[in-house]
């Protein structure tokens, strides 16, 4: 956000002249957000926070701030301990700042190494350049960040579903004094009527999700801004480290912000992969049915930030008016569906599947893999070899029946939710087919089939490559292609099929 230099306060104009940085800065550039100012000179970064008191934060005094740069630091070092350097005092006065002097400091800043803004994800993202690869690295690096922060104490009033709808309406709140105009106002308390209904419906499940461990110390601020591609691996830094509140919540929460960014800028597809990724790292499908709640209160929490935005630069609102519209579309859900996949081992289920997924204009899709699921079953990892021959352990007919029972538990519970499923198995028998196919009836959902063709010698060298790579969760040899060829019943023409264009697999 540039200002004129009379606009910034006497301690930032002072900071923007390289000598007070140092030999070898030849310029200092800002970086401006609605509570703080980040300083980029040389291979550093200095984060100053404004002196704010908010309904959500307080800076208003040296103590407070001081207290806050220490916590983002230790908070900020959970994932980024190369970023985050130190908390350094400011001496001297406002109009003559000194980074080494004596007295008692007038300002704190944390110290950071410094990256290049357009390794920011947002502007990856913003450049075309944000690949499916990217978010699968991602989406691993964030479960096993939740797999290992911190749990919510038992009893704590943070994360529970007293907590999540205080902190919704607040929120609504503190729009309501940014926005004056009597239509928008309208608007926010058509949301919030929602928000209350939806919430009286979540709030038992909320509760549990809180007892059983889904509330932990999160990042809390995990929008697109506050992730970096750095080596063609994203890292996260810039976390909440003014409010416990914020920070102590359901990891569905903290997936739905990022969902909501990606949905912001028209990336669907990728926004749709991001979620699968994630939840087929950690299987966690009940966050699914909150995270719909949970999306719009992070696209409305991006709306307040955006007109605050506005009104402290008399800049445009129309940010703050496109998060409310998403707020609005996400509330309002699409039409479900349920797609099953149909074909022997490699021939390009997973590969159309994943087709699906990226081109899902609505975001909303949520795929079952059999072969990650069996081995979680089993208490295996996806890539974990299971160890089974051909019709044993896991892959019994016995542990087949255990296997397709509980996806179509989790389809039910998802499309419930107003969630569309694609699973992704053979369904080499009709009987199963006809079980998902009832379930799709049953809750009025479209349904089809997806079932991509190969040559023999395809499905011989797919299975092979894949065996060689042990990158796949499929376990498939040889033997068992062949097992399955014996095994196949051809679709009937009763059976529909699901033909979207992008989902032939490449021979």
């Amino acid at each position: 956000m540039p200002h004129p230099p009379s606009a910034l306060p006497p301690l930032i104009h002072a900071l923007l002249s390289p000598g007070r940085h140092g030999p070898g800065v030849g310029q200092v550039e800002l970086l401006e957000t609605a509570i703080s100012w980040v300083l980029l000179a040389g291979d550093l970064a200095y984060k100053i926070k404004k002196p704010l008191k908010l309904s959500f934060l307080d800076f208003s005094t040296l103590a407070l701030r001081k207290h806050c740069c220490e916590e983002e630091l230790r908070l900020n070092r959970r994932y980024a301990p190369d970023l985050y350097l130190a908390v350094v005092p400011l001496f001297h006065t406002p109009e003559d700042p000194q980074w080494c002097g004596s007295g008692a400091p007038i300002e704190y800043a944390v110290k950071m190494r410094r990256f290049a803004q357009s390794g920011r994800l947002d502007h990856v993202c913003d450049q075309g350049e944000l690949l499916p690869r990217h978010l699968s690295g991602l989406a691993h690096s964030l479960t096993a960040f939740h797999a290992a922060a911190a749990v919510v104490p038992p009893g704590s009033y943070f994360g529970s579903a007293a907590c999540v709808r205080e902190q919704a309406l607040q929120n609504f709140d503190d729009l309501r004094t940014l926005v004056q105009d009597s239509a928008l106002q309208q608007r926010l308390q058509a949301l919030q009527s929602w928000t209350e209904q939806q919430h009286g419906q979540l709030a038992a499940r909320m509760e549990r999700r809180h007892d059983s461990g889904h509330v932990r110390e999160c990042h809390g601020d995990l929008h697109l801004g506050n992730l970096v591609l750095l080596d063609q691996t994203i890292r996260l830094f810039d976390c909440i480290e003014f409010s416990e509140s914020l920070r102590w919540i359901d990891v569905a929460s903290e997936l739905a912000f990022l969902y909501v960014d990606l949905r912001a800028r028209q990336q669907n597809g990728l926004a749709c992969w991001l979620v699968n990724e994630a939840l087929s790292d950690n299987g966690d499908y009940g966050s699914v049915l909150l995270l719909r709640f949970y999306a719009v209160y992070r696209a409305l929490v991006r709306t307040k930030v955006a007109f605050m935005q506005a009104t402290q630069n008399g800049s445009s609102t129309d940010a703050a008016l496109h998060y409310l519209a998403l707020a609005e579309k996400l509330s309002l859900p699409p039409p479900i569906s349920l797609c099953i996949t149909h074909g022997v081992s490699g021939s390009g289920k997973t590969f159309g599947s994943n087709a699906v997924l990226l081109g899902d204009a609505t975001a909303c899709t949520i795929r079952l893999r059999t072969d990650v699921e069996r081995k979680r079953l089993s208490g295996l990892q996806s890539l974990e070899p299971s160890g089974a021959a051909l019709n044993t352990g896991i892959y019994a007919p016995q542990a087949h029946a255990t296997l397709y029972a509980h996806l179509l538990t989790l389809a039910e519970g998802l499309l419930q939710a107003g969630w569309s499923v694609l699973v992704d198995g053979t369904f080499l028998h009709r009987v199963d087919r006809d079980r998902f196919a009832a379930l799709a009836a049953q809750h009025h959902a479209a349904f089809g089939i997806l079932a991509p063709q190969a040559t023999p010698e395809q499905l011989r060298q797919r299975i092979q490559q894949r065996q060689a790579s042990s990158q796949d969760a499929s376990e498939a040899t040889l033997e068992v292609l062949q097992h399955q060829l014996q095994e196949l019943e051809p679709l009937a023409a009763d059976e529909p099929l699901w033909s979207p264009a992008s989902a032939t697999p490449p021979p």
